[in-house]
């Protein structure tokens, strides 16, 4: 009987540890968001707005917008529309890993990088 008890907690504990995140990503894809970040050691906060082909980010007093290109439900392409500089005309990869009914968890990097940096973003509307 015992054996069978642990049987079972180890069975469960597995199907518990194995299961994968809730991902609406479909709630996210538009909507006015808040993101902080650390930059250099200070705490950093990004406001953007979404639909399903432009981004506006509001960041220090300045707005930039950005085309979008959803690959499926879950994954999108950001590139800048109007770069002021080289690095600001590479496209950024963003992936959504994780939702809850307010916000999503992502990941995002250059196109074509390995690198990646995670974040959370939090719907204000």
């Amino acid at each position: 009987m015992l054996k069978n008890f642990v049987l079972l907690c180890i069975l469960g504990g597995l199907v518990i540890a194995c299961s994968t995140p809730t991902r609406d990503c479909a709630a996210f894809k538009e909507g006015r968001f808040r993101y902080t970040a650390l930059i250099d050691g200070v705490e950093q906060t990004t406001v953007f707005e979404r639909d399903q082909e432009i981004e506006i980010d509001y960041f220090e007093g300045r707005a930039d917008t950005s085309s979008v290109r959803w690959i499926n439900d879950c994954e999108f392409i950001v590139k800048n529309l109007n770069p002021k500089n080289l690095s600001e005309q590479k496209s950024i990869h963003m992936k959504i890993l994780s939702t809850t009914d307010s916000s999503y968890t992502f990941e995002y990097g250059l196109v074509g990088s390995a690198q990646k940096t995670r974040g959370t973003a939090i719907k204000m509307n």
